[in-house]
Protein backbone atom coordinates (compact mmCIF):
# COMPACT_ATOMS: atom_id res chain seq x y z
CA UNK A 1 0.00 0.00 0.00
CA UNK A 2 1.58 3.28 -1.11
CA UNK A 3 0.59 6.12 1.21
CA UNK A 4 2.64 9.09 -0.02
CA UNK A 5 2.90 10.65 -3.46
CA UNK A 6 3.19 13.92 -5.34
CA UNK A 7 0.69 15.17 -7.89
CA UNK A 8 2.80 17.01 -10.44
CA UNK A 9 0.19 17.89 -13.06
CA UNK A 10 -2.45 20.61 -12.87
CA UNK A 11 -2.71 21.67 -9.19
CA UNK A 12 0.65 20.46 -7.87
CA UNK A 13 0.47 19.08 -4.36
CA UNK A 14 1.61 16.33 -2.06
CA UNK A 15 -0.91 13.66 -1.13
CA UNK A 16 -1.03 11.24 1.77
CA UNK A 17 -3.31 8.25 2.35
CA UNK A 18 -3.75 7.93 6.10
CA UNK A 19 -5.60 5.37 8.19
CA UNK A 20 -8.43 6.03 10.60
CA UNK A 21 -10.95 4.07 12.61
CA UNK A 22 -12.97 3.36 9.48
CA UNK A 23 -15.86 4.82 7.54
CA UNK A 24 -18.90 5.26 9.77
CA UNK A 25 -21.27 5.19 6.78
CA UNK A 26 -20.15 2.09 4.81
CA UNK A 27 -23.28 1.98 2.62
CA UNK A 28 -21.91 3.15 -0.74
CA UNK A 29 -22.50 0.05 -2.87
CA UNK A 30 -19.46 0.59 -5.12
CA UNK A 31 -16.85 1.12 -2.40
CA UNK A 32 -14.51 -1.29 -0.66
CA UNK A 33 -12.12 1.51 0.28
CA UNK A 34 -13.45 1.37 3.87
CA UNK A 35 -11.57 -1.89 4.48
CA UNK A 36 -8.42 0.18 5.15
CA UNK A 37 -8.98 0.88 8.86
CA UNK A 38 -7.83 0.04 12.36
CA UNK A 39 -9.67 0.55 15.63
CA UNK A 40 -6.42 1.04 17.56
CA UNK A 41 -5.74 4.79 17.57
CA UNK A 42 -2.17 4.30 18.76
CA UNK A 43 -1.38 2.01 15.86
CA UNK A 44 -3.04 4.44 13.45
CA UNK A 45 -0.97 7.33 14.76
CA UNK A 46 2.24 5.34 14.43
CA UNK A 47 1.42 4.57 10.79
CA UNK A 48 0.16 8.09 10.00
CA UNK A 49 3.11 9.87 11.60
CA UNK A 50 5.46 7.80 9.47
CA UNK A 51 3.57 8.77 6.32
CA UNK A 52 3.36 12.43 7.30
CA UNK A 53 7.11 12.53 7.99
CA UNK A 54 7.60 12.31 4.24
CA UNK A 55 5.79 15.60 3.61
CA UNK A 56 8.21 18.28 2.43
CA UNK A 57 5.90 21.24 1.83
CA UNK A 58 7.57 21.90 -1.53
CA UNK A 59 4.29 22.92 -3.16
CA UNK A 60 2.72 24.55 -0.12
CA UNK A 61 -0.27 22.31 -0.81
CA UNK A 62 -1.18 19.03 0.89
CA UNK A 63 -4.08 16.65 0.26
CA UNK A 64 -5.00 14.27 3.07
CA UNK A 65 -7.27 11.31 2.32
CA UNK A 66 -8.31 8.27 4.33
CA UNK A 67 -10.78 5.43 4.06
CA UNK A 68 -13.76 7.49 5.11
CA UNK A 69 -13.84 11.04 6.44
CA UNK A 70 -11.27 13.29 8.05
CA UNK A 71 -13.42 13.21 11.17
CA UNK A 72 -12.52 9.54 11.58
CA UNK A 73 -8.82 10.25 12.03
CA UNK A 74 -7.43 10.18 15.56
CA UNK A 75 -6.81 13.38 17.49
CA UNK A 76 -3.02 12.99 17.52
CA UNK A 77 -2.94 12.65 13.74
CA UNK A 78 -5.01 15.81 13.30
CA UNK A 79 -2.71 17.71 15.64
CA UNK A 80 0.33 16.46 13.74
CA UNK A 81 -1.17 17.60 10.43
CA UNK A 82 -1.61 21.06 11.92
CA UNK A 83 2.00 21.11 13.16
CA UNK A 84 3.29 20.01 9.77
CA UNK A 85 1.32 22.70 7.97
CA UNK A 86 3.00 25.31 10.16
CA UNK A 87 6.47 23.78 10.05
CA UNK A 88 6.46 23.14 6.29
CA UNK A 89 4.69 26.39 5.36
CA UNK A 90 1.72 24.61 3.83
CA UNK A 91 -0.87 27.17 2.82
CA UNK A 92 -3.53 24.92 1.25
CA UNK A 93 -4.87 21.75 2.85
CA UNK A 94 -7.44 19.34 1.40
CA UNK A 95 -9.60 16.97 3.48
CA UNK A 96 -12.41 14.60 2.49
CA UNK A 97 -15.68 14.02 4.29
CA UNK A 98 -19.02 12.31 3.91
CA UNK A 99 -22.03 14.62 3.82
CA UNK A 100 -23.20 13.27 7.19
CA UNK A 101 -20.45 15.32 8.87
CA UNK A 102 -21.31 18.62 7.16
CA UNK A 103 -22.18 20.37 10.42
CA UNK A 104 -18.72 19.63 11.81
CA UNK A 105 -16.95 21.39 8.94
CA UNK A 106 -17.14 24.95 10.35
CA UNK A 107 -15.36 23.89 13.54
CA UNK A 108 -12.68 22.12 11.50
CA UNK A 109 -12.11 25.31 9.51
CA UNK A 110 -11.64 27.20 12.77
CA UNK A 111 -9.20 24.57 14.00
CA UNK A 112 -7.08 25.00 10.88
CA UNK A 113 -7.39 28.78 10.83
CA UNK A 114 -4.61 30.33 8.80
CA UNK A 115 -4.64 27.50 6.26
CA UNK A 116 -6.83 27.58 3.15
CA UNK A 117 -8.86 24.47 3.97
CA UNK A 118 -10.51 22.75 0.99
CA UNK A 119 -13.19 20.26 1.98
CA UNK A 120 -13.94 17.57 -0.61
CA UNK A 121 -17.29 15.78 -0.76
CA UNK A 122 -17.82 12.32 -2.21
CA UNK A 123 -20.85 13.35 -4.26
CA UNK A 124 -20.46 10.97 -7.25
CA UNK A 125 -23.34 12.57 -9.21
CA UNK A 126 -25.92 15.34 -8.98
CA UNK A 127 -28.59 12.92 -10.24
CA UNK A 128 -30.49 12.36 -7.00
CA UNK A 129 -32.25 9.18 -8.09
CA UNK A 130 -29.09 7.52 -9.34
CA UNK A 131 -27.02 8.73 -6.41
CA UNK A 132 -29.41 7.57 -3.71
CA UNK A 133 -31.29 4.65 -5.24
CA UNK A 134 -28.36 3.06 -7.06
CA UNK A 135 -25.17 4.25 -5.36
CA UNK A 136 -26.71 4.63 -1.86
CA UNK A 137 -24.64 7.71 -1.04
CA UNK A 138 -26.72 9.02 1.85
CA UNK A 139 -26.96 12.62 0.66
CA UNK A 140 -30.61 13.63 1.16
CA UNK A 141 -30.46 16.98 -0.60
CA UNK A 142 -31.49 17.76 -4.18
CA UNK A 143 -30.38 21.41 -4.35
CA UNK A 144 -26.74 21.85 -5.49
CA UNK A 145 -26.52 25.10 -3.54
CA UNK A 146 -27.32 23.31 -0.29
CA UNK A 147 -25.11 20.32 -1.12
CA UNK A 148 -22.08 22.52 -1.77
CA UNK A 149 -22.62 24.87 1.19
CA UNK A 150 -19.87 23.40 3.37
CA UNK A 151 -17.70 21.89 0.62
CA UNK A 152 -15.18 23.36 -1.81
CA UNK A 153 -14.43 20.32 -3.97
CA UNK A 154 -16.21 17.12 -4.99
CA UNK A 155 -15.54 13.61 -6.24
CA UNK A 156 -17.59 12.14 -9.10
CA UNK A 157 -17.84 8.51 -10.19
CA UNK A 158 -18.37 7.56 -13.84
CA UNK A 159 -18.47 4.25 -15.68
CA UNK A 160 -21.54 2.56 -14.16
CA UNK A 161 -24.56 1.16 -16.00
CA UNK A 162 -27.27 3.80 -16.25
CA UNK A 163 -24.89 6.69 -16.87
CA UNK A 164 -24.69 8.38 -20.26
CA UNK A 165 -22.44 10.87 -22.01
CA UNK A 166 -25.11 13.49 -21.35
CA UNK A 167 -25.32 12.72 -17.63
CA UNK A 168 -21.54 12.75 -17.23
CA UNK A 169 -21.21 16.06 -19.09
CA UNK A 170 -23.99 17.50 -16.94
CA UNK A 171 -22.29 16.39 -13.73
CA UNK A 172 -19.00 17.98 -14.75
CA UNK A 173 -20.67 21.24 -15.77
CA UNK A 174 -22.58 21.43 -12.49
CA UNK A 175 -19.52 20.38 -10.55
CA UNK A 176 -17.52 23.24 -11.99
CA UNK A 177 -20.37 25.63 -11.29
CA UNK A 178 -20.83 24.75 -7.63
CA UNK A 179 -17.33 23.67 -6.59
CA UNK A 180 -13.91 25.20 -7.07
CA UNK A 181 -12.42 21.90 -8.12
CA UNK A 182 -13.69 18.41 -8.99
CA UNK A 183 -12.17 14.96 -9.30
CA UNK A 184 -13.64 12.44 -11.74
CA UNK A 185 -13.04 8.79 -10.85
CA UNK A 186 -13.63 6.06 -13.41
CA UNK A 187 -15.16 2.94 -11.88
CA UNK A 188 -12.63 0.13 -11.53
CA UNK A 189 -13.24 -3.49 -10.63
CA UNK A 190 -13.08 -4.17 -6.91
CA UNK A 191 -14.57 -6.57 -4.39
CA UNK A 192 -18.11 -5.10 -4.50
CA UNK A 193 -20.95 -6.30 -6.71
CA UNK A 194 -20.74 -3.12 -8.80
CA UNK A 195 -18.73 -3.63 -11.98
CA UNK A 196 -17.61 -1.09 -14.56
CA UNK A 197 -19.85 -0.81 -17.60
CA UNK A 198 -17.41 -1.12 -20.50
CA UNK A 199 -19.67 0.87 -22.84
CA UNK A 200 -20.04 3.76 -20.39
CA UNK A 201 -16.30 3.79 -19.71
CA UNK A 202 -15.56 3.72 -23.45
CA UNK A 203 -17.99 6.58 -24.07
CA UNK A 204 -16.39 8.59 -21.28
CA UNK A 205 -12.88 8.09 -22.64
CA UNK A 206 -13.92 8.91 -26.20
CA UNK A 207 -16.37 11.78 -25.71
CA UNK A 208 -15.86 13.32 -22.27
CA UNK A 209 -12.24 12.80 -21.27
CA UNK A 210 -10.79 14.73 -24.25
CA UNK A 211 -12.85 17.80 -23.30
CA UNK A 212 -11.51 17.99 -19.74
CA UNK A 213 -8.15 16.21 -19.68
CA UNK A 214 -6.33 19.57 -19.71
CA UNK A 215 -8.82 21.48 -17.54
CA UNK A 216 -6.92 22.81 -14.53
CA UNK A 217 -9.99 22.48 -12.30
CA UNK A 218 -10.75 18.87 -13.20
CA UNK A 219 -8.68 15.91 -11.99
CA UNK A 220 -9.41 12.64 -13.79
CA UNK A 221 -8.45 9.25 -12.38
CA UNK A 222 -8.85 6.55 -14.99
CA UNK A 223 -7.28 4.14 -12.49
CA UNK A 224 -7.86 4.56 -8.79
CA UNK A 225 -4.11 4.70 -8.19
CA UNK A 226 -3.45 7.53 -10.66
CA UNK A 227 -2.62 9.90 -7.79
CA UNK A 228 0.14 7.50 -6.77
CA UNK A 229 -1.42 6.26 -3.54
CA UNK A 230 -3.37 3.11 -2.77
CA UNK A 231 -2.91 -0.36 -4.14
Amino acid sequence: MERYSEITEKAKREIVLLRGKGCAYKKCVFCDYHTDFCLDETENFILNSGVLSRVTGRYGDLEVINSGSVFELDENTLSLISEICEAKNIKTLHFESHYMYKNLVPALRKRFFGVDLKMKLGLETFDYGFRENVLKKGIPEHDPVIISEHFDEANFLFGISGQTVESMLSDIALGKKYFGRICVNVMCENSTRVVPDKKVVSDFLAQVYPLYKDDERVDILVRNTDFGVGS
